[in-house]
């Protein structure tokens, strides 16, 4: 196992372990207050040590960490998942749940906004008769 530096930094880290696509999303988050060590804001050149607890906020969840391994380079998710861990609470995984099955399904709801080709064609079709 790939075992890194002692010294860490906090975006590079969160990049590493697959929190954030890019370590430049990772320091934005760091810079917007979205990572939290200790209940304050952690600057992305704060150095990770093992035991760290952080609260993170992306896009798609609210995570709690625990860093367990340091890993300064990024690696598949199975490894990843080794040097963390995840100590989000059962009611924020439950809330994700919920907003995940009624958002971002990627199909519009029924009956609203523009009709589709499909519908467009149907209803040219209806009328042209």
């Amino acid at each position: 196992m790939a075992e890194a530096k002692e010294k860490l930094r906090l975006d590079k880290y969160l990049w590493s372990i697959r929190l954030f696509k890019t370590r430049s999303q990772a320091a934005e988050a760091c810079e917007k207050g979205k990572v939290k060590f200790q209940g304050a804001a952690a600057k992305a050149a704060k150095t990770v040590h093992v035991g760290d607890e952080y609260e993170v906020k992306t896009e798609a969840k609210r995570w709690v960490i625990k860093v367990t391994g340091l890993l300064d380079h990024r690696v598949q998710y199975s490894e990843a998942i080794q040097h963390y861990l995840d100590l989000t609470p059962a009611e924020e995984i439950e809330r994700m749940k919920v907003v995940a099955a009624s958002f971002h399904t990627g199909k519009r709801l029924s009956k609203i906004g523009r009709p589709t080709k499909r519908e467009r064609r149907d209803l040219d079709d209806f009328l042209n008769d």
